[in-house]
């Protein structure tokens, strides 16, 4: 069948509770496997490699959605579009089983949002992370990447309504992110940006200024980070990224950063192999125990002047003390407008 049509014998709605999808990653019993997600050798609390759970969330998030359009579309791929959020709730770590419960909360023309919820087993174990992704059926007829149109779900339970209305206000809630970033700051917002650049004056001034925290790392494309065919998987690249951005919050932070929040992650370009990458991580806000980091993926093309932002993701992390306790970071100081922009953009998001 040719992915002009929909097979018609899958035409019957799907509830999203048929679209329920779980993964598990067995620590308990794969040592190896376990090893591979440590964050570090010495016996820490919450020791993981947060990069990888983004790694594998993306897996996770592609293989739910792809199910549900390969359906209609047998032949078809899925790419992710955006992560919406990542809530951290408690720290994970590689000594008991990590559960990703994935389910298609909603469908729109194209797209889909697909919710994860991440569980540990154990005693004293449970919830540890909620995300959202936004997912796209794309074509892959004649080497063409365009969009397919797909068919709604159906909403029987009460549960399932309401994960679609919240689903609908979170992409409502996005938009209206995107103008407010281009508001003007409201007076209270310049007094606080004033107050920022009058203290650098000062006499003795030895605050710490944000163009000092700043991380880049430049690599090549290569094949075994192919995903879809000749494009580079974007689970990897989320990872570079948060892994980027943990270390430049750790140049702020007096203690040890943990994961806090995923803001959001765009997906504006593919990554085609042969591409050069240019990752850029700067801190951009601190509050009272938390950093915000903007981290951003450039592709150049080679033999070509062709560049563009492949992805942008905002995280934010939290400085803690040996047992977890939140503890302080210093302020930092804007001086460019744009180093403005993204701090007044990151405190308008701030979980302090």
């Amino acid at each position: 069948m040719g992915e002009n049509e929909m097979n018609e014998n899958n035409e019957a709605a799907v509830t999203p509770h048929e679209t329920r999808y779980l993964f598990v990653l067995p620590f308990s019993t794969d040592r190896l496997l376990a090893r591979r997600f440590l964050a570090s050798d010495r016996l820490i609390a919450g020791n993981i490699r947060f990069g990888k759970i983004l790694e594998t969330l993306d897996k996770v998030a592609e293989n739910t959605a792809l199910a549900y359009v390969n359906r209609f579309y047998p032949e078809a791929r899925v790419v992710t579009a955006a992560i919406d959020s990542v809530v951290v709730r408690n720290l994970a770590d590689t000594t008991h089983d990590l559960v990703f419960s994935a389910q298609i909360n909603h469908v729109g023309r194209s797209s889909m949002e697909v919710g994860i919820r991440i569980e540990c087993l154990g005693a004293g174990c449970g919830h540890l992370a909620t995300c959202y992704f936004t997912m796209v059926a794309r074509s892959t007829e004649d080497g063409e990447a365009r969009s397919l149109a797909l068919p709604p779900l159906s909403y029987v339970q009460e549960i399932e309504a309401k994960r679609y209305k919240k689903a609908e206000q979170r992409r409502q809630a996005y938009r209206d992110s995107l103008a407010k970033a281009e508001e003007m700051p409201s007076l209270e917002e310049y007094l606080f940006l004033k107050r920022l650049h009058k203290e650098q004056e000062a006499k003795g001034f030895n605050g710490i200024r944000i163009g000092q925290l700043v991380l880049e790392s430049t690599q090549r494309a290569y094949p075994e980070q192919e995903n879809v065919p000749k494009t580079v998987f974007g689970g990897y690249l989320i990872r570079r990224a948060y892994e980027l951005a943990a270390l430049a919050a750790e140049v702020v932070a007096p203690d040890r950063v943990v994961p806090c929040q995923v803001n959001r992650i765009n997906f504006n370009q593919p990554v085609f192999l042969g591409d050069q990458l240019k990752f850029i991580a700067r801190v951009v806000y601190t509050g009272k125990t938390t950093i915000t980091v903007q981290s951003d993926i450039e592709r150049f093309s080679r033999g070509a002047n062709d560049k563009a932002l492949s992805n942008s993701c905002l995280f934010t992390f939290r400085n803690v003390d040996s047992s977890l306790q939140p503890q302080q970071v210093p302020p930092i100081f804007p001086v460019t407008y744009a180093e403005d922009a993204r701090y007044l953009n990151a405190y308008r998001q701030r979980v302090d």
